[in-house]
């Protein structure tokens, strides 16, 4: 489910609850659970500063439940975790990288994925980044 919790940016959510599912059925996640909310700026900069001790916004962030403790929601359906988007902040680098924000949005969501999954590009060796761009090519994100 992507939730739209800012105001600055207009967004398309019907799209990307679509591409939502695409990448859930690539990725293997199945039926669980997981919520994309997009949010401003300062919110996720809070949330940067709060959860990661870094300073400012930042496009993407997620928010794994741990595998262990994994709760089952009220659907049955297993809690995979929430992903923080900025609009904002992806329109700049869709801007700076001559991609359309849409696409900038579904890169993001991927990315947020396989975060979830337990995939970090900062310590895997190249792992999530090598399912990213395979994930990426076939939908023709650059």
């Amino acid at each position: 489910m992507v939730l739209n919790q800012q105001k600055k940016v207009r967004v398309a959510i019907a799209p990307l609850d679509k591409f939502l599912k695409w990448v859930k059925s690539e990725t293997r996640v199945g039926n669980a659970e997981l919520t994309v909310c997009l949010v401003s700026d300062a919110q996720i900069a809070r949330m940067n500063r709060k959860f990661r001790k870094k300073r400012g916004p930042t496009d993407v962030l997620s928010f794994p439940v741990d595998p262990g403790l994994r709760p089952t929601a009220a659907s049955g359906r297993k809690l995979l975790g929430d992903i923080a988007i900025a609009p904002g902040v992806a329109r700049r680098y869709a801007e700076k990288n001559g991609r359309a924000l849409r696409d900038e949005l579904k890169v993001l969501i991927l990315h947020g994925v396989l975060h979830l999954q337990g995939y970090d590009h900062e310590t895997d060796r190249g792992e999530m980044d090598r399912i990213e761009k395979k994930l990426r090519r076939r939908l023709g994100l650059s």
